[in-house]
């Protein structure tokens, strides 16, 4: 069992940034990979960057490379997800997901290969 708590969200302009957090309990952020997904209403949840269990292998949508930057403390069991540059469409509830399998070197974009989920996290971005 792996418990997610997100943290981080919240209300601001178009450019700003803000960081989220994803931690992680039962198992720790070096066991376990860590994808973040987001939910716009009346949309699907759409995958939005990963990183592996061991910070080796990171991946981003294309929607948000060269904005989203997503790191790891192993220390706090947190993996970030830093937003930069955020535009209108970003808004959404923010998810932080882990696979049920341990040290799974490649993480998947889909949301059926998650089975442990946080409660979310609402950014919104006004333009």
């Amino acid at each position: 069992q792996v418990q997610l708590v997100e943290s981080g969200g919240g209300l601001l302009q178009a450019g700003g940034s803000l960081r989220l957090s994803c931690v992680a309990t039962g198992r720790t952020v070096s066991s376990v990979g860590i994808g973040w997904f987001r939910q716009a209403p009346g949309k699907e949840r759409e995958f939005v960057a990963a990183i592996n269990w061991s910070g080796t292998g990171k991946y981003g949508a294309d929607s948000v490379t060269g904005r989203f930057i997503i790191s790891r403390d192993i220390d706090k069991s947190t993996v970030y997800l830093q937003l930069n540059g955020l535009k209108p469409e970003d808004t959404a509830v923010y998810y932080c997901a882990a696979p049920r399998r341990p040290f799974t070197a490649v993480m998947s974009t889909e949301t059926e290969w998650y089975a442990y989920w946080g409660q979310g996290t609402q950014v919104t971005v006004s333009s």
